[in-house]
């Protein structure tokens, strides 16, 4: 009895860890990687560590965590330089850590693909609510549809002048052609679409997309909003799809 109590419990654990997400901690300084891998194991993450840029990338590939944490500064290849190869390959939330405070640091790690930025020295507490919510809004957005084969269910496309975004497939058309955001972008995309010609304001955007108190660094919807005109627009500097509302947000155009 004793011995299938304890195969139960195995079993049990094994099962509670198949669905634990993964984050990889990409860090060259062993006490932010301690304290970070400390802080995530306690809320119950499964943790990957990685030391220097080349080792992150393999084991990123190999082992598909459901989040990267990713310092700029790291031996061997640098972490911006990391960020853009993931993002070709991966669609997981990444979160770029760096002392580094200054804006280009911010917009180029935003354009070559982080979903995040946080700067050292960083609050824990911040930190794992930015996890947390990354890990959220990447879940409900990869959640397929289980009954997708029913004859009921109807396609949950909208539709706006040359935009077409399909919410089941996760996919974004322009004149026809299919466009790869990603899930930050789709997102942006989604919400602005919920409401076309509605002006949101970039707080907004960052509370429903980003989903956390972004502490007033509307910066970031700027430059995803950047990214996404660059894909979609004919010329960026004429917006006709994604507008700017002048001192207040963004808004799709209803035409």
């Amino acid at each position: 009895m004793e011995e299938n109590k304890n195969n139960v419990e195995e079993n049990e654990n094994q099962l509670s860890n198949e669905y634990q997400k993964k984050i990889l901690v990409v860090d060259d300084e062993k006490r932010i990687v301690d304290i970070l891998i400390y802080n995530l194991q306690k809320e119950g993450y499964q943790t990957l560590e990685a030391n220097d840029g080349e080792e992150a990338i393999n084991i990123a590939l190999q082992q598909k965590p459901d989040l990267i944490l990713l310092d700029i500064m790291l031996p061997k290849v640098d972490g911006l330089t990391v960020c853009k190869r993931l993002r070709h390959t991966l669609n997981v939330p990444i979160l770029i850590l760096s002392a580094k405070d200054e804006e280009i640091d911010k917009i180029l790690g935003l354009e070559l693909g982080a979903d995040d930025y946080i700067t050292k020295p960083f609050s824990v507490r911040e930190l794992m609510a930015r996890v947390k919510a990354n890990l959220r809004k990447a879940e409900i957005t990869n959640q397929l549809p289980e009954n997708a084969d029913n004859a009921k269910k109807l396609t949950n496309v909208i539709s706006i002048g040359d935009l077409v975004i399909d919410l089941d497939k996760f996919e974004v058309k322009v004149r026809g052609e299919v466009i790869d955001l990603t899930l930050r972008e789709f997102e942006v995309l989604r919400y602005l679409a919920k409401q076309p010609g509605q002006v949101v304001t970039r707080e907004i955007l960052l509370e429903k997309v980003w989903g956390y108190e972004y502490y007033g660094d509307i910066r970031t919807v700027d430059v995803t909003v950047r990214r996404i005109r660059e894909k979609i627009e004919k010329d960026t500097s004429a917006p006709k799809i994604l507008i700017t509302k002048r001192g207040v947000g963004y808004y799709l155009a209803n035409n």
